[in-house]
C-alpha cells in the first residue's frame, strides 16, 4: 500500500467522525431548541397573570406584552381586604389539616396493603385509586344537603372531610407502592433488636419512605390549595371559605368594572406557596414519584 492510500484510509473515518459529531450537535441545537420553546409555552400564561396584575385601569383592556405603566396597586388593594386575609388563612388551615390527616392515615393504610397478605388486595386497591376518579360535581348536591342537616355547613371541618374523601386514595395508593420497595429485613431486624411493629415502622420505615412521604403530601396540599367546587358550594362566607372560591366573589371599584387587576394579583399571591413548596422539595417529589420504577 503506497503511503496516498494509507493516508486516505485514514482521512476517510475521521471524516466519518466529523460527519457525526456535526450531527450530533444539530440535533442537541433542535432539542435546546423545543425545550426552550416548551418552556415558554408552559411558563408563558403565569407571565401573562403577572402582566395582568400589574396594569390598573385603561391599561387592563391593552394587549401589550408589557404593562404600559406597572403598578403594584392591585396587590397592596388585595393583601389590605380583610377577607382575603381571613380566607388565607383558612386555606392554610384546611390544607395543612388535610395534608397531615391524609398522610397520617394514609400511610398505615398502605402499610397494611403492602405487607399484609389477604384475599382481593388487588381489587380493594383498585377501588381505592378509582375513588380519585370520582367527579366531585356528583357529590357537592348531597353533601351540600346533608352539611346543612347536620351543622357542618360553611365550617372548616366540612371541608376536610370530603377533601380527604378524595386525597386519601391518593396518598394510599403513592405510598402502597413505596412501601413495598423497602426490604422487610430491615423490620425484622428492628423486630429481633425488641422494638414492636409499630416502633419498626416509625423508626425504620418511615425515615426510609420520605420522599414518599414528601411527594403524597405535596400533591394532597396541592388538591385541597386549589380545589373549587367544594369549598363554593360548602361555605357561604369568609368564616370558612378558602382562597379559589373568595377570589370568585372580587367586585370591581363599581358595578360595571371587571376586577381583572385584583384576580390576577390574587392569583399570583396564592400561586406563591405552591411555587416554593416545589422548588424547595423537588428531589423528592422526583424520588417519590420514581420510586419501583427500575428494579435495582
Amino acid at each position: 500500500m503506497s503511503t496516498a492510500d494509507a493516508a486516505e484510509t485514514i482521512a476517510i473515518p475521521r471524516e466519518r467522525a466529523k460527519v457525526k459529531v456535526a450531527k450530533k450537535r444539530g440535533a442537541n441545537l433542535w432539542m435546546l431548541l423545543a425545550i426552550f420553546l416548551l418552556i415558554i409555552f408552559c411558563l408563558f400564561p403565569f407571565y401573562w397573570l403577572v402582566n395582568t396584575s400589574l396594569k390598573t385601569g385603561a391599561d387592563l383592556s391593552s394587549a401589550k406584552l408589557f404593562p404600559p405603566h406597572p403598578t403594584l396597586a392591585n396587590y397592596k388593594s388585595v393583601l389590605k381586604f380583610g377577607d382575603f386575609q381571613k380566607t388565607l388563612r383558612n386555606s392554610a388551615i384546611v390544607s395543612l389539616s388535610t395534608t397531615v390527616l391524609a398522610l397520617l392515615v394514609g400511610s398505615f393504610a398502605a402499610y397494611a396493603l403492602a405487607r399484609l397478605r389477604f384475599r382481593f388486595k388487588f381489587l380493594l386497591l383498585a377501588l381505592i385509586l378509582s375513588i380519585t376518579t370520582f367527579p366531585p360535581i356528583t357529590i357537592a348536591a348531597p353533601m351540600f344537603k346533608l352539611w346543612t342537616d347536620i351543622g357542618l355547613f360553611n365550617t372548616i371541618p366540612g371541608l376536610i372531610i370530603p377533601y380527604l374523601t378524595f386525597t386519601l386514595p391518593l396518598s394510599i395508593y403513592i405510598l402502597v407502592s413505596f412501601f413495598r420497595e423497602i426490604p422487610k429485613d430491615l423490620e425484622e431486624a428492628a423486630l429481633v433488636d425488641g422494638a414492636t411493629r409499630f416502633q419498626a415502622f416509625r423508626k425504620v420505615v418511615v425515615p426510609l419512605a420520605a420522599p414518599g412521604l414528601a411527594t403524597a403530601g405535596i400533591l394532597v396540599f396541592i388538591f385541597a390549595w386549589n380545589e373549587f367546587l367544594l369549598a363554593i358550594t360548602l361555605t357561604s362566607s369568609p368564616t370558612a371559605r378558602t382562597v379559589p372560591a373568595e377570589i370568585a366573589f372580587f367586585t370591581g371599584s363599581t358595578q360595571f368594572e371587571q376586577p381583572l387587576g385584583t384576580i390576577s394579583a390574587a392569583s399570583v399571591i396564592i400561586s406563591i406557596p405552591l411555587i416554593l413548596l416545589v422548588l424547595l422539595f423537588q428531589k423528592r417529589i422526583v424520588a417519590g414519584l420514581t420510586a419501583g420504577a427500575v428494579k435495582g
